[in-house]
């Protein structure tokens, strides 16, 4: 199942394709978004366990967002339940996604402080909602090194974790294998991705204006481009039909509750 190599103009072409599928449900959309925004600010808010809890479930969170996506896509209703898709199949497998990538970044955090960027990483997980900006400017002045290879690893991390729950949710692929094939998904298509992300930069600064209502729109946009993407890098998933939620059933093999 090897990731397709395509042309640049496919990253607007995503950005369309997810318009389109949030067109078709534009309100409940929001709704379901605003729902799972709140949700993680409340698990995050949890002493000790809150912020690890909240990266362990992402994956899960990620891949019921997608099954809403599908089902648009499949002329079907959008619906609450599907935010809770990602706990009825291969729930395993996505919360061991999360967990890869929680442990992951406190060993980019680790190299960081070896390289001298102790002072940052500090400041960074040190949860401070507003740190002082003198004593950020010290921090990164003091870790150039550590900063650029930080940012090198978590960009490589990012790009292992953008595909790998879909294809672990809707291609019954494991959780390394699927992230190495989101890795190369993304060295594949280098060009579709400058032309997308450089369009989300610059629909960030228009959805910012006035008093940022465009993010109503453009957070949504986040997650069915996504979806969008998928579909068009990894073909083969357009005929894996996903289990319906109220059809699951309970199998420790393959990683469902």
């Amino acid at each position: 199942m090897e990731p397709q190599r395509l042309n640049g103009i496919q990253g607007w072409e995503w950005i369309k394709q997810g318009f389109a599928l949030f067109m078709k449900a534009p309100l409940l959309w929001i709704v379901l978004l605003m729902i799972g925004l709140f949700a993680t600010i409340g698990f995050s808010s949890i002493p000790v366990v809150g912020e690890p809890l909240v990266s362990l479930l992402m994956p899960v969170i990620l891949v019921g967002l997608m099954t809403g996506c599908r089902s648009l896509e499949q002329d079907e209703e959008l619906e609450l339940v599907h935010l809770f898709s990602g706990f009825h199949r291969h729930t395993t497998h996505l919360v061991t996604l999360g967990g890869i990538s929680l442990v992951s970044q406190f060993l980019i955090f680790g190299v960081m402080m070896l390289l001298g960027g102790a002072d940052l990483v500090s400041l960074m997980m040190s949860g401070q909602p507003d740190p002082d900006p003198e004593l950020v400017m010290e921090a990164i002045t003091g870790a150039g090194l550590a900063l650029m290879v930080g940012t090198v690893l978590f960009c490589m991390l990012m790009m292992a974790m953008q595909y790998a729950p879909l294809l672990v949710f809707f291609n019954d692929t494991a959780p390394v294998q699927a992230m190495k094939l989101s890795l190369r998904a993304f060295t594949h298509n280098i060009g579709p991705m400058l032309v997308y992300f450089t369009t989300f930069i610059i629909l960030a600064f228009l959805a910012s204006m006035p008093a940022f209502l465009g993010w109503l729109v453009l957070l949504p946009l986040v997650f069915t481009s996504l979806y969008a993407s998928f579909r068009n890098i990894f073909p083969v998933a357009q005929e894996v039909s996903s289990i319906p939620v109220e059809n699951s059933v309970s199998d420790s093999d393959d990683g469902t509750f």
